[in-house]
């Protein structure tokens, strides 16, 4: 993988720590960068002025899969509580799961609320940090979750929200281990703003497993699925001049890995495991709304493959110079 090397100093009051609306007026009251590819020019906004960086006929690409409470107490047999994140979900009563823990051994037994027992098998690929771990929940996995679960948070966040805090408002389909946090800030009135304005919408889905704020692995295999109407409205904006631009990198990871050999998107579904890399470059999206992601992570190399490591570079000192906020309930930016 060539993952990118863009570097900085993250300082802490630039960390949003609680949803906009506890800072704010609403989930919409955040700002929005605006940087333009081909021109080079940084724009300064509000995301409630997105659609005047839209023009009619693009097409916005949302992923609409939902954020289930993945995170769970866990106590080791030594009596140790530690966190365990459940990521993704393999044959059987397997899964990937993420125990908060370095020292975890192979065939380490967890019990959990409701007497439930998670083992944990064989490190997942390559992993410093994943597992395969045999499940025993007695019950369908999202019951047990909604139960016993709640959200996955960092220790940028100081106190618990609710689920809800963690959901688009056009979420659909439960699956993601974490919010796939650049399509927060949309509001329903924002959406029928946009549609009236000649923006049209298509949806996707990739179940997003669990990031890592300690470790910059290569991105592993998620679930997607991109519907035959998603496809079909991508190739017809292409073909009368319009911009398909993409809310999120998971929707970027979506749509490229939903190709055929000619480069066209067709409807597919399945597991992926594209790493997209300044190298590759992009086939499908000509911009991206994406959050401002974290010093070296690998979300920039695919920033860098749409935008080119320059363009990058000057938007990321851009936003630290303005004060922008990063993760899930920060700032938002918009590449076209």
């Amino acid at each position: 993988m060539s993952a990118s090397t863009l570097d900085f100093v993250l300082p802490p009051q630039l960390e949003a720590r609680q949803p906009a609306e506890l800072r704010g007026r609403g989930r919409d009251d955040v700002r929005l960068m605006v940087s333009n590819r081909v021109t080079g020019e940084i724009a300064h906004a509000q995301f409630r002025d997105l659609p005047r960086f839209l023009r009619r006929g693009d097409l916005l690409v949302l992923n609409t899969t939902a954020t289930m409470p993945a995170a769970l107490r866990a106590r080791r047999e030594s009596g140790q509580e530690i966190a365990l994140h459940y990521s993704t979900s393999l044959p059987g009563d397997l899964a990937v799961v993420e125990p908060r823990i370095a020292d975890a051994v192979a065939g380490e037994r967890l019990d959990l609320p409701g007497g439930a027992r998670a083992r944990l098998l064989v490190p997942y690929r390559d992993s410093q940090r994943l597992w395969i771990a045999q499940l025993a929940l007695g019950e369908p996995l999202l019951e047990y979750l909604r139960q016993y679960g709640r959200p996955i948070t960092y220790s940028y966040i100081n106190e618990p929200f609710p689920i809800s805090a963690y959901q688009t408002v056009y979420a659909q389909e439960e699956g993601s281990a974490e919010m796939p946090s650049a399509g927060r800030a949309f509001t329903r009135a924002m959406l029928v703003c946009l549609r009236r304005s000649g923006v049209q919408l298509a949806k996707l889905v990739l179940h997003a497993g669990v990031a890592s704020l300690e470790q910059h692995e290569r991105p592993y295999e998620e679930w997607y699925e991109v519907p035959l109407r998603t496809a079909e409205r991508i190739r017809a904006t292409h073909e009368r001049g319009g911009r398909v631009i993409a809310v999120g990198t998971t929707a970027v990871r979506a749509l490229e890995s939903s190709l055929d050999a000619q480069g066209n998107v067709i409807a597919s579904r399945g597991w992926t495991d594209l790493v997209i890399t300044p190298a590759r470059g992009v086939k499908v999206v000509d911009g991206l709304l994406t959050g401002l992601h974290e010093p070296r992570a690998s979300h920039l190399a695919l920033l860098e493959a749409i935008a080119g490591r320059e363009h990058i570079d000057k938007a990321y000192a851009d936003a630290l110079a303005h004060g922008y906020l990063w993760h899930e309930f920060g700032d938002l930016h918009l590449i076209v």
